[in-house]
């Protein structure tokens, strides 16, 4: 079984939105930055306001409840609920598992997908990496969302601290009812751009198992989606940040267009008096315009640890734009 590469589609817009910074765990790869983010929680208004600057009802146009954990927010189900009003295609809830304010109980399953965070098969592996009781908190909570209809669907963040135990997890997804994979690799940004640990994995590892793992998972019938990460031979670089809409927005105000800058104050836009303005001076906007032999001008930037030189200095293998992704299913 092949992946297919999923091309950005210029009418569909993704808007990610963390509606607060604060998390009930302290995860190792933790992206949230408070000194960029914030520390703040968007108002109920705020939610409102916010959701209907970023709808536009020409294009499929979805937006993902993020946080820190967006569950904490005691007006997370009423956003859910005015997101679907308001016309967006699909509504995610990005959840480390403990569906706080009974957000399982005060939405419907048509409403909402969705998605847990697990980074380990057991909680040998999982727990040291978000914390301890998380495992059995996460499945319990997939369980009960499954049981209730909810289309469910799973995160693994793959690093050096988890990738040896990557294949058990199509196994433990089955066993749970869950039909949406998706593999993520870790972004060197937050913690994870803190540490002295190296996190990431190799291309060769990446290339040799993430792909075996998938294709087991597609096998039982689950939708695998991955990052694509590295560029084939012939295959052109192509920048999200120029064709597809994607905007990541903080409680701050910070609206960014790619993930990997999210450490910096490089934000393409801000909101300002609920009204969205397009920064003046230098930002990600203008990086995504250059071409590089590298492929992502953000990688060799920011996280350079993941490119690897030939003996006569070209780049052994391109770096994809990060929000280029492939999938697998029967």
């Amino acid at each position: 079984m092949k992946p297919t590469t999923l091309e950005f589609k210029p009418q569909e817009r993704n808007i990610f939105f963390h509606v607060l910074t604060g998390c009930n765990l302290s995860c190792k790869h933790c992206y949230i930055n408070p000194d960029q983010h914030g520390k703040e929680m968007v108002s109920r208004n705020t939610m409102e306001t916010w959701l209907k600057l970023f709808y536009e009802p020409t294009k499929d146009t979805n937006v993902i409840f993020l946080g820190g954990e967006p569950t904490m927010h005691k007006d997370l189900a009423h956003g859910v609920k005015f997101a679907r009003e308001l016309g967006y295609a699909t509504v995610t809830i990005d959840t480390n598992g403990y569906v706080f304010h009974d957000i399982l109980e005060r939405i419907e399953p048509h409403e909402a997908v969705i998605s847990f965070s697990l980074d380990g098969p057991d909680a040998e592996v999982n727990d040291p990496i978000r914390g301890r009781g998380v495992f059995a908190t996460c499945t319990a909570g997939i369980k009960k969302a499954v049981k209730k209809g909810f289309d469910v669907s799973l995160i693994y963040t793959v690093s050096s601290m988890n990738l040896a135990h990557l294949q058990r997890m199509p196994a433990l997804l089955e066993e749970l009812g869950v039909k949406r994979f998706f593999i993520q690799v870790i972004g060197i940004r937050g913690k994870s751009a803190a540490t002295t640990e190296r996190l990431q994995v190799t291309p060769d590892e990446w290339l040799t198992i993430i792909p075996q793992v998938a294709a087991d998972a597609a096998n039982r019938d689950i939708h695998v989606i991955y990052p694509k990460v590295f560029l084939d031979p012939n295959e052109p670089f192509v920048c999200a940040g120029q064709l597809a809409q994607n905007f990541f927005i903080f409680p701050n105000g910070r609206v960014y267009q790619c993930p990997l800058c999210e450490d910096f104050p490089l934000h393409t836009y801000d909101i300002k008096n609920n009204t969205l303005h397009r920064n003046s001076g230098l930002s990600e906007a203008q990086l995504f315009t250059l071409e590089i032999p590298e492929g992502c001008v953000m990688n060799k930037l920011l996280q350079p640890g993941n490119l690897e030189y030939l003996e006569n200095g070209t780049v052994k293998h391109r770096i994809s734009c990060c929000l280029l992704k492939q999938e697998m299913k029967l």
